[in-house]
Formats: C-alpha cells, structure tokens, sequence
C-alpha cells in the first residue's frame, strides 16, 4: 500500500501521527523540511508514489504554502492536508485556496486527525478511478441501458445515409447524437452543419436554409449559400424541427423529395446531395392532428426514429457525467478540477433534472467556480438541486440491497406527507405552502423553507406537525419507527451489510441492532 506522506519539523507531533496511522494499517514516511519532500517526489515511482501529503505551514528551509504550490504542479491530483496553528487560519484559508484538499488546526484531537486521513485517501483512490475513467471517456458517455440502446442504434446506422429523427426532451443531448451518426457515417469526411430552426425569426429562416440572391431583398448586398448548400456531401442537422413555420415545411418537403431547391430570388434550381437528421422534444403526431406540421413531411422525416433518455431515466450516468464535465470545465477554465464526494453526488442522484444533461453541464461549471473547497459536499450545490428539491426525510425511497449507494435519497431536509413529499421530490418542485401543517409551523421554520435553508430537524418538526394536524394519536411510535429504519437502513448501506460495523458506528450494541431489525421488520 502507498505511503501517508508526513513533512513536519516537531518530531513529537511526527511520532504521535505515526503510532496513530500505523495503529490503522497505514504506512507513513516523514520528512523534516519541504525541500527533501521535493528531491522525494523526483525521484518517485508509480509503486512508491504518495497517496496522501500532510504538511506544516511553517518550517525551517521552506515554507508549507510553497510546498502545496510545487506539489500540485507536479501532481495536481494528490490530496493535500496542511497543518497549522490557529493563529495562522489566515494561512490556511490560502492553503485552501490553493488547492489543499483541507487543513488541520494545531492542537489537534488524534483520531479526528486520521479520521480526515483516511478521507483525503480515500478521495485520492476514487480520483485514480474516475481520472482513467475521463482519460478514456468516449464521445459519448453512458452505462444506462437505455443509453446503450442509442450506442447500439448509432452503431446499425454507421453504414447507411438514411434520414433520422432525433426525439427527447430540451437539453438531453440530441445534437451530440446526430453528431455522432455523421461521424461513423460515410460522409464522416463530410462538413456538419447544424441549424435550430426555432431560434431563427420566421422572416430569416428560410434565407439561412436556402441561401439568397444578390437584391433579393433589403440588405442582400451579395449572394450567400445557405445550410443546404454549406452541407453539401455531409449531413444537415435540423434541431427543433417541430417548430418550423408551416410555409417552410412545404420547401423542405420539396428538398428531401428530389434533392433540388431555389435561393431566395434565384431563378435557378440549385442540386444538393444532404443527408438530414432531424430532431424535435415535441410530440410531432399531435402537431400533425392539430395542423401544425405537414403529415408528408412527417413521414418523410420519420425513417428512422431513436429517442434519447432523459436524464431522470439514466440517473447511473449522472456520477459519471458530473465527474468528466467537472474535469472539462477545470480545463476550460485553467483551473484543478474539483472532486464530488459521495454525499453530493446522491443528492445529484436523486433530483429530477428537468433540464437534463445541459442542466448538469451548467451545474458543474457552476460549482467549478462558486463552490469553495476541493471537495464539493451537499451544501456546496446550488439553490436548484439543494435542500428544497430533495426527497422527504422519511419517505424517500431506501435501496433494499445494502451497498447500493445510488438508489439512497438523501437522508436529510424533507417535509410532506408520503403522497406529497415523492411526487413533488420526483419532479424536483417542492414547495413549502403547498405542504402540510405548514400553517402551524413556526416562524423560523416556515422561513426557512422559502429560503431552502432549513436543517433536518426543522424538517422533522414539519412532519411531527402534519402528523398531528391529521388527528393521529401514535405519532411518537411512528416517527420514531421511521427514523430508526432509515437510520438503520442508512448505516447498513455505508458498511455494506455488515451488522456489526453498522453498530458501532451508531454506537449501540450488536444485540440492539439485531433486535431492531427483526422489530421494524428490516429482513
């Protein structure tokens, strides 16, 4: 196993961190000064590499600040935890900004010491895992099914010039697809061009399809090929198909019928050989019954239909993805990218991305550059997918297998009644005065929820007072038989089903967790 790394000039306080991590099975190597840590890390292999590196601030021959600095230039990657004194929080606070995965204040309590080792190492071995993961990430990422449903039709269709509708709600990633049919196309050498018929005006569109004239009208001071021209030998992406105006659909129709058209006051047809892939969120049939959208144009466009997932339906994707957009808005913006903990990424899990996977993509660019820490935790989420949208305290759903962490609702801020509370969690909408007993809440407690602010235990007085209003008389016996599941439910996912871990980690006795399981009826 890689070493702990300990660079610290107080031999006492080197003795005392390396009797308690040997005590926990982890090996150490200690340094006195930051310059032997450097001439160290030099000549380093990957078997003799650190896993984690906790330093001093201030030292004979160099400086804890520095030391980050150089060490994360050579290893961006290493976690790194800086001791220091509390008159030097000053320091630590740029220690932070550094990049310092956190730091301890001096005096420090020893088991809380290790206990924060141990974290920065696991941290550090689920970078190795998620850093190969990005390494290697595809153009398109997805182990859901109903992703690799897609993977596979893209696949089929790699050989064939066939025209393809693209279905799926806004912001799923609909133009990622067709960009990937064109590229495993034969017109992959092809130029691809990509137009969104709704965000064009009426009166513009139909010169951004078919090109103009030299006068053809007002400002037409020379010729200009449209996208059917610029796309000739490739493909043509047509998004929003479904709100093309009505006049429009008639030229396009004319188009993909016999490849032929005519520029905006041009008298000559103009030849194209364009393959189309087009892509719409809105229900085309309906729009057909309601007189919307030409039925011929329809079925023209309709060779091939692949729906893409939403976002809500692939939620084993959404860790995956919100590490590679974390790593590629860290590029983007010159910065270390910052690691998601476990807790946020259920938090992630569980919300319904009404925007989908550009929702997540803004998130994450989001938290690239307002989270404050390395390390982003529940409370670092924006306002949107924070404590407002999360599953009750109580009725959000518990995976039934112990370890199967991403089906696990956030155990913390939730209100409502079971019928209120998941189908609002679900759509990720929920709203304090639609709840109920919000009326007899109290005033801290109702403010807190229009500001998403609330802690659990406000939470679970809002519940204890829907419970009451509704004239019960055992909700003692209820909400503690409740939380004891989850509570119970909760530990045995952490320690993977084992009893005994799970106990002592609540700090009750084996024949106590036993007992409850077989009372709440956790079999």
């Amino acid at each position: 196993m890689k070493s702990i790394w300990i660079v610290e000039d107080d031999q006492s306080i080197r003795f005392v961190l390396e009797k308690a991590l040997l005590r926990e099975n982890l090996p150490t190597r200690s340094f006195t000064n930051p310059r032997d840590v450097l001439v160290a890390l030099d000549a380093c292999t990957d078997d003799n590499f650190p896993q984690v590196l906790v330093s001093d601030i201030r030292m004979p021959g160099g400086s804890g600040l520095e030391l980050l600095d150089k060490v994360k230039q050579k290893c961006p990657g290493l976690p790194v935890i800086i001791m220091t004194a509390y008159s030097d929080l000053d320091s630590a606070v740029s220690a932070f900004q550094g990049g310092a995965f956190e730091y301890l204040p001096k005096p420090f309590d020893v088991p809380k010491a290790v206990a924060l080792i141990r974290r920065a190492l696991e941290e550090s071995q689920r970078e190795q895992v998620a850093e190969e993961r990005t390494t290697a990430a595809p153009e398109m990422l997805g182990q859901a099914p109903a992703m690799q449903d897609v993977f596979r039709a893209i696949g089929r269709l790699s050989q064939s010039n066939v025209t393809v509708m693209i279905t799926g709600e806004s912001g799923s990633g609909k133009e990622l697809v067709a960009r990937a049919l064109h590229k495993h196309s034969p017109r992959a050498n092809g130029p691809f061009v990509a137009i969104n018929t709704a965000a064009i005006p009426k009166d513009l569109l139909e010169s951004e399809l078919f090109g103009h004239e030299r006068g053809a009208f007002t400002g037409a001071q020379t010729m200009r090929r449209g996208r059917f021209e610029q796309a000739d030998g490739g493909t043509l992406f047509l998004d929003e198909i479904g709100d093309m105006p009505f006049d429009l659909q008639t030229r396009l129709l004319r188009v993909l019928s016999d490849g032929h058209f005519y520029r905006v006051g041009g008298h000559s047809a103009v030849k194209t050989n364009v393959r189309v892939i087009a892509a719409t969120h809105q229900n085309l049939e309906q729009r057909v019954k309601d007189g919307a959208f030409r039925e011929d144009l329809f079925h023209r466009l309709n060779v091939i239909r692949l729906r893409l997932p939403a976002l809500r339906e692939r939620r084993e994707d959404i860790a995956m993805l919100t590490r590679h957009f974390l790593h590629i808005s860290a590029q983007q913006l010159g910065v270390e990218s910052k690691r998601i903990s476990d807790a946020a990424l259920v938090w992630l899990s569980n919300f319904a991305f009404p925007g989908n996977v550009r929702q997540l993509e803004n998130i994450c660019h989001w938290l690239t550059v307002m989270a404050p820490a390395q390390v982003i935790e529940p409370k670092d989420l924006p306002p949107e997918v924070g404590v407002g949208s999360a599953p009750s305290l109580f009725n959000a759903a518990v995976p039934s297998v112990p370890g199967d962490l991403s089906a696990l609702a956030p155990t913390v801020e939730g209100l409502g009644d079971d019928s209120a509370a998941s189908s609002d969690a679900a759509s990720g909408l929920t709203h304090a005065r639609d709840l109920p007993g919000h009326a007899g809440m109290t005033g801290d407690a109702t403010a807190s929820l229009f500001t998403g602010s609330f802690s659990w235990e406000e939470g679970l007085e809002a519940e204890a007072m829907a419970l009451l209003a509704s004239g019960r008389h055992d909700v003692w016996d209820e909400l503690t038989h409740r939380f004891e599941s989850r509570l119970i439910r909760t530990a045995l996912v952490n320690t993977k089903g084992r009893r005994i871990e799970a106990a002592q980690k609540l700090g009750i006795g084996r024949n106590t967790i036993t007992r409850k399981i077989q009372e709440l009826g956790l079999e």
